[in-house]
């Protein structure tokens, strides 16, 4: 499968954490075209977090791209979505019971034995990171560097997306070392917090 080469992911912690209501933010992402947007949100799913992703979807479908809903087979299934999941979630080969075989899946991996095993996993795409230090994730696994992510890639035929710590000024020499896809999480948040114009510097940033 091919990637959009620029993967914007929707953290509502970080969101709240910068003053940003969440639905707010993702029009702004989705006004300047992007082709997928990934919801996350790793908190309880309240009633509150439900009515952003539910609002997110509606946005996403009118904006003709693909939503992608973190971690929850049944909010995929629910909202049309694709899922991605993490080493902590279910199994891909066990959220397929949920969302059935056609589905777009994909499964983060951290290091060499996981990328390995991933391959025996039903995802049509895979993640690779952290590759530079983050702050998104609590107890980050170790940073995976971008010399390790040049040496992993031939492990793996799948589309992959990097994550962790990426930024405009090296997200270039990831996709050298062999990503398909960046995952930008915190860059999207700038300081002024005009995340619209945010996105599009990535959009110029990683155009063909």
């Amino acid at each position: 499968m091919v990637l959009p080469r620029f993967y914007p992911i929707l953290d509502t912690e970080v969101a709240l954490r910068r003053g940003i209501d969440p639905v707010k933010a993702a029009h702004e992402i989705l006004d300047t075209g992007v082709g997928i947007l990934q919801f996350r949100h790793k908190g309880f799913l309240s009633r509150e977090a439900f009515a952003w992703l539910e609002q997110i979807a509606k946005l996403t479908r009118a904006a003709g791209a693909t939503l992608v809903v973190n971690d929850r087979a049944d909010l995929a299934q629910l909202f049309g979505a694709w899922l991605h999941l993490g080493q902590d979630d279910l199994l891909p080969s066990i959220a397929r019971r949920v969302i059935g075989p056609d589905t777009t899946v994909g499964y983060s991996t951290h290091n060499e034995a996981q990328l390995r095993a991933a391959g025996a996993e039903p995802a049509d795409y895979l993640a690779l990171g952290p590759i530079f230090g983050t702050v998104t994730k609590e107890n980050p696994d170790p940073t995976v560097g971008v010399d390790e992510l040049r040496r992993l890639r031939h492990l793996s035929n799948r589309a992959l997306v990097a994550i962790g710590g990426i930024t405009r000024a090296n997200a270039l020499q990831v996709l050298d070392a062999g990503a398909d896809s960046v995952a930008v999480i915190g860059d999207l948040f700038p300081e002024d917090g005009n995340i619209r114009a945010r996105t599009e510097e990535w959009i110029r940033l990683l155009s063909p």
